[in-house]
């Protein structure tokens, strides 16, 4: 099924068409169509902008999935708002959760190991999330008591509450159609792990995505991280169809079954087990951790030869 939303730009039609260039590039994504129509792709969706008379232009919006289509509604009604227009579309979703949004409970919080809890939440939605993506952003409001949630405006733009919420990505480690567990790695200065030892069972909280990659598809595939990547690693080991290794900065207590697994290793210094792997043509090398060494990282596989489209070096913490 395809999803479509149109909208339309009153005025001032060729800087309407430059700021469309100007969003393109800064996602870096490319922007085809010549003088009367523009058009570009991201999130599984597709916009495009023609020339309409009376210095005018028309929206129209298609995706496959709704949650996405909304996304890029919500998405481009920031940019042009913010760049002094206004986009009239032919339907809004005013005053609903903002796209991506689920509301669902938490009905467990238990220690697996001495380094991490993996919390479960309860919802209608959870069978959606880690279907071609592996992460989600968490939504923890200030007062959980009287939760406030970000949501649709009269424009299409996502609004977000005056009360702070803290949004930290996570990734979901198992799943099933009403519930999803997720591993909260406890480590100081976390309002996450300060949340999740105040017992939350019972409350609400917020589930925005999935987002993300998935399991890169390369061969054979090295993955590299430090214990907040473990359960990213963790799926990634039980998804890849193709040769896999992984080494991992975490201790044997938190690494639990994986010890058995032969594809993982264990190491003191990610950096230098990254550099002392000889990678073959065809492979594809993640690593997550810390920002120095995401950097590092990333500097040492560029200074390999290998293009972006080879590796993923990111920095899970700073």
């Amino acid at each position: 099924m395809t999803h479509r939303l149109v909208g339309s730009i009153a005025g001032q039609q060729a800087a309407a068409f430059a700021l469309i260039g100007e969003h393109a590039s800064r996602l870096g994504i490319p922007l085809s169509g010549g003088d009367e129509e523009k058009r570009f792709s991201i999130w599984s969706s597709t916009a495009v902008f023609r020339r309409l008379d009376g210095d005018c232009a028309a929206v129209e919006l298609e995706s496959a999935e709704r949650r996405l289509l909304l996304t890029l509604q919500s998405n481009l009604a920031e940019v042009f708002e913010d760049g002094g227009f206004t986009i009239e579309w032919d339907e809004v979703n005013e005053g609903a959760l903002a796209p991506g949004l689920a509301l669902m409970q938490v009905v467990s919080a238990t220690r697996r190991s001495p380094g991490f809890t993996r919390v479960r939440l309860r919802g209608e939605e959870a069978a959606r999330f880690a279907t071609g993506s592996l992460h989600f952003r968490l939504l923890l409001p200030e007062d959980p008591a009287a939760p406030e949630w970000p949501r649709i405006s009269r424009t299409g733009r996502t609004v977000w509450p005056e009360r702070k919420i803290h949004k930290p990505v996570y990734t979901v480690v198992a799943q099933d159609e009403d519930w999803l567990d997720f591993d909260i790695f406890h480590h100081a200065g976390s309002p996450t792990c300060d949340w999740v030892e105040t017992t939350p069972v019972g409350q609400t909280v917020g589930v925005m995505g999935p987002g993300g990659g998935w399991c890169p598809s390369g061969s054979p595939l090295y993955l590299f991280g430090d214990e907040t990547a473990l359960p990213a690693i963790a799926r990634m080991l039980a998804l890849a169809e193709g040769e896999v290794s992984a080494v991992l900065s975490a201790s044997a207590e938190d690494l639990g079954e994986l010890t058995a697994d032969p594809r993982v290793s264990r190491t003191e210094d990610l950096i230098a087990a990254l550099t002392a792997t000889v990678i073959p043509e065809g492979a594809y090398v993640w690593f997550a951790a810390g920002a120095e060494s995401a950097r590092a990282a990333r500097s040492h596989l560029t200074g390999m030869g290998l293009a972006k489209s080879q590796f993923t070096a990111a920095a899970y913490w700073s």
